[in-house]
């Protein structure tokens, strides 16, 4: 496990490195640059801007001043933002976002996984339509189609939620409900699929003829390796939604990642889309690497190699 987990974490900072080179690469290859949109920027200006920033250095000496300053864990200073650093600004947008991720995940596993346990139990029933029609509705509309929704009946019409922000306990239920919806969905018919092709396996069938229960039967033996597939969707999933989704964000009014991050590719603020790509691309590496470790958690079979 040791000599296996090393490997991984040596590949990691690999490939953490090659995003951060193929991001750098083509923000540079963009035309024009961060002030080049600016009104009334005189040259002179520009020039001392420019200089300030080091950008009117060699395209190699700026790549090497970007490492050097990403190996100490410095991701620059922000173009746009005067006087603000992108360390500054992902320490003050990601709680925001982590929270409702957090939560969203939570709703995700504790509706999805059960939900999809039953259908899979009550297969061509009238629980099993209902549960899958609803799921299908819920993966083909989008998540802000739900959030304006919300939005529009439960907090202008109906004023049970908050128009914008998360400063109460119910500032979260809009968002968190449109973030999990297509999560909450896949996630059901995932795992109603998977638990149908488990239960049809011989050792399933071995288990209740030596007299097991059947709930034992499914929750000692079905249901781990119905898992393993929802495991494998859930961590990459997980990076994801913690990073936070702009148009969720910009519906409820939620100052967290997703928002400067749109806002930092319309303004050319390279530091800023550097910087949250590489933030972002680090949350989703680490998490494909713990489903690798949960694997052996879920299935004891499955053996890391070092």
């Amino acid at each position: 496990m040791f000599k296996y987990s090393l490997k991984r974490i040596v590949s990691m900072c690999i490939t953490l490195f090659l995003i951060a080179t193929i991001t750098f690469i083509l923000m540079r290859s963009i035309p024009g640059g961060p002030f080049t949109s600016e009104r009334n920027l005189t040259p002179e200006i520009e020039k001392a801007l420019m200089e300030k920033y080091n950008l009117d250095a060699p395209l190699h000496e700026q790549y090497f001043d970007y490492m050097k300053g990403l190996l100490k864990g410095d991701l620059g200073v922000s173009y746009k933002k005067k006087g603000v650093t992108v360390n500054e600004i992902i320490a003050q947008t990601f709680p925001a976002s982590a929270e409702i991720g957090v939560l969203a995940v939570v709703l995700i596993l504790v509706i999805g996984i059960p939900l999809g346990v039953l259908s899979a139990l009550k297969q061509n029933s009238a629980i099993d339509y209902v549960i899958m029609i609803i799921a299908t509705i819920g993966v083909t509309i989008p998540s802000f189609v739900i959030g304006t929704f919300i939005m529009y009946v439960f907090g202008e019409k109906l004023a049970w939620i908050p128009a914008g922000g998360i400063e109460e306990w119910k500032g979260y239920i809009g968002p968190v409900i449109a973030l999990a919806g297509f999560s909450v969905a896949y996630v059901t018919r995932l795992t109603r699929s998977t638990m149908l092709e488990v239960l049809r396996q011989d050792y399933i069938r071995t288990a209740r003829a030596n007299g097991l229960s059947k709930w034992r039967v499914i929750g000692k033996h079905a249901l781990k390796n119905a898992l393993i597939p929802v495991v494998t969707y859930v961590g990459p999933m997980i990076a994801s939604i913690l990073t936070g989704s702009f148009v969720v964000e910009k519906i409820f009014a939620i100052p967290g990642m997703g928002k400067y991050f749109v806002e930092s590719v319309t303004n050319r603020d390279y530091t800023i889309i550097m910087g949250i790509t590489i933030f972002y691309a680090a949350i989703y590496i680490v998490m494909v690497f713990i489903v690798d470790i949960a694997y052996g958690l879920v299935d004891p079979r499955i053996k890391l190699k070092d």
